[in-house]
């Protein structure tokens, strides 16, 4: 009788989504960014703050992606009082707020999107050393 592995729960932020990296990423260049973004930051809710504020400066908008397989408009980001980076996403007259570590990026990805996946490396844990 063949024995069967024991399944460890996933964190439901991570549920069903591989651990995947940005292929044109590597490690080294995420750990940069978020240095970058975080180098004055003293807790989580600053460094939040700094990477949010790189993408706001950085990423070209708007941009189309697809969410469920309906094509939508993101027109900005916000940062939340949860300290959540949420993308605004439009169709129509409807918008909707959609939490960035879970909108799929367009294939190619806009202008600035390596700042979306620093911040989703430093979500994974790549946070900056000195906290």
């Amino acid at each position: 009788m063949a024995r069967r592995r024991k399944r460890t729960p996933r964190s439901p932020m991570r549920a069903g989504k591989p651990k995947v990296r940005a292929p044109w990423l590597s490690k080294a260049r995420l750990d940069q960014l978020v240095e970058q973004a975080t180098v004055d930051c003293y807790d989580e809710s600053e460094q939040v703050s700094g990477l949010f504020t790189m993408i706001e400066e950085h990423l070209k908008f708007p941009f189309k992606t697809a969410i469920l397989g309906v094509e939508v408009t993101v027109e900005r980001v916000e940062q939340t009082e949860w300290d959540d980076i949420v993308a605004i996403c439009r169709r129509g007259r409807e918008s909707q707020s959609v939490p960035l570590l879970e909108l799929r990026l367009p294939s190619p990805p806009p202008p600035g999107a390596e700042w979306i996946e620093a911040y989703r490396h430093w979500a994974r844990g790549g946070r900056s050393p000195e906290l």
